[in-house]
């Protein structure tokens, strides 16, 4: 299982879609950018970042069914 994802968020209606997404889960959900950590169910984080490219997103479980939960709500972001 995958705690960590590269997925896109180049347009304004998928950061919204993704925060949404991310506010789903107990765990926290963070977006790493380089040496940038940014709270994923922050609108206001996650609209502070350069959006131009790939996004590394990862949760913070130890819960195989939250991770697999994870995985399946993060597939719609995994493409461009």
């Amino acid at each position: 299982m995958r705690n960590r994802i590269t997925i896109y968020l180049s347009q304004v209606e998928r950061v919204k879609d993704f925060v949404e997404a991310a506010n789903k889960f107990e765990s926290d959900v963070d977006i790493i950018m380089g040496h940038y950590v940014v709270n994923a169910k922050s609108i206001l984080g996650v609209l502070s970042l350069d959006l131009s490219g790939a996004i590394d997103v990862e949760i913070h479980s130890d819960n195989p069914e939250e991770i697999t939960y994870f995985n399946n709500i993060m597939l719609p972001f995994e493409s461009q």
